[in-house]
This record gives structure tokens, C-alpha cells and sequence, in this order.
């Protein structure tokens, strides 16, 4: 999958390219997303084409996180869809990611707190 990568102030912002994240592709999503994951440290993953994920793929996002944080960095998505969001919310890992509507959002939450961690 071709996981296209725009980059604004810093922050790295990546198009999950596909609708569905779920057992069939999730081994080709962390196969592309793992050079992301190495060289970046503030990732927003934009979600907006994906209609479906499974328990995998969910797995896949904490996976992601967990890399980041690891390393001192984070991981923030936007654009989910009303399904994929419902689900998030369903076994409650609207709790453990940030989550937003656009991605605007999410890369002005990078500013924000990097301008509170220079105050």
C-alpha cells in the first residue's frame, strides 16, 4: 500500500491509503508505516478514507503509538468516519489516542503543546 506522507511545521501527516485495516492487509500497513515510525517523531495518521477496521488493525494503531512514545514522540489521528469512531469508542481507545476531526486539529495539537513544553 502506498501510504503517502505530507509534512507540515514538523509534524509528518500520513493517508492510510485503503478502506478496510483488518487481518488480510494489516501485515502490508505495519510493513509501510514502520520507516514512518523510525524517522519520525510527531505523526498524525489521517484516516479519512478508512470505512472499516477490526481488531488488528486496531492493534496496528497502538503499535504505532507505542513505537513513538517509545522514542519520546506521538502519534495523534483525525478524519476517522462515524464507523470507524464508533468503534474506537467501543472498546474505549478514544481514551488512549488523540483523536480529531481534521487534520488541522491534530497538528495544531502538536504546536500547542510544543510551545507549552518551551514556556
Amino acid at each position: 500500500m502506498e501510504i503517502t506522507v505530507d509534512r507540515s511545521d514538523g509534524v509528518a501527516i500520513a493517508v492510510v491509503p485503503i478502506d478496510e485495516l483488518d487481518a488480510s492487509n494489516v501485515g502490508e500497513f505495519k510493513r509501510d508505516i514502520t520507516p514512518l515510525l523510525q524517522s519520525e517523531t510527531k505523526l498524525v495518521l489521517d484516516l479519512s478514507q478508512l470505512r472499516f477496521i477490526d481488531s488488528s488493525g486496531l492493534g496496528a494503531m497502538l503499535s504505532c503509538l507505542r513505537q513513538l512514545s517509545a522514542k519520546g514522540g506521538d502519534l495523534k489521528l483525525c478524519g476517522m468516519s462515524k464507523q470507524v469512531r464508533a468503534l474506537f469508542e467501543l472498546v474505549r481507545m478514544h481514551r488512549i489516542f488523540d483523536i480529531y476531526p481534521a487534520r488541522e486539529g491534530a497538528i495544531h495539537a502538536f504546536q500547542a503543546a510544543s510551545e507549552v513544553q518551551h514556556a
